[in-house]
């Protein structure tokens, strides 16, 4: 109807790197929840003495689990409710859901790969040590300092 040719659809950048954003994503969202649910048990036996003791480490469980998961939802299902089961108190939960922000870590994430793609001047990229990418920066900032705020709040209510 619009006279596109399928073979410069296909073979154009946005196309590869929706391919490549939705292989990464699915498979190793899958791999970190199938590794999740495997060792559950162990997980959860080892930051509960941690977590009962300082309650602001939870957040770090889930950072950790998001970046294997790359789903908020996905983070917040397989993990919030060992947060209830081990009585951290429900304003600490909510202040430390922004932690379930974590897919940025790994410069794997979908939209982070299109947006490298994408950058024809060159200035957004994956650095030498893979850890050192555009997004590392502006994320930790962002999720510590609301983590931060959040349990300030939280304590300011719960204590």
């Amino acid at each position: 109807v619009c006279g596109c040719k399928s073979d410069a659809v296909v073979g154009s950048s946005v196309m590869r790197a929706g391919i490549v954003a939705v292989i990464s994503i699915l498979g190793i969202a899958w791999l970190g929840s199938t590794f999740f649910e495997a060792f559950q048990k162990e997980v959860i036996d080892a930051i509960s003495g941690a977590v009962q003791a300082r309650p602001w480490v939870f957040s770090i469980g889930l950072f950790a689990l998001s970046i294997l998961l790359y789903s908020q939802a996905a983070t917040v299902a397989a993990l919030m409710h060992v947060g209830v089961a081990l009585s951290l108190p429900l304003p600490l939960l909510i202040a430390m859901f922004p932690a379930v922000n974590g897919y940025f870590f790994l410069p794997t994430y979908g939209t982070i790969v299109a947006a490298i793609s994408f950058d024809q001047t060159g200035t957004t990229g994956i650095g030498k040590y893979v850890l050192n990418h555009s997004f590392m920066r502006p994320g930790l900032v962002a999720t510590v300092t609301s983590i931060a705020v959040g349990l300030a709040i939280a304590y300011g209510f719960y204590l």
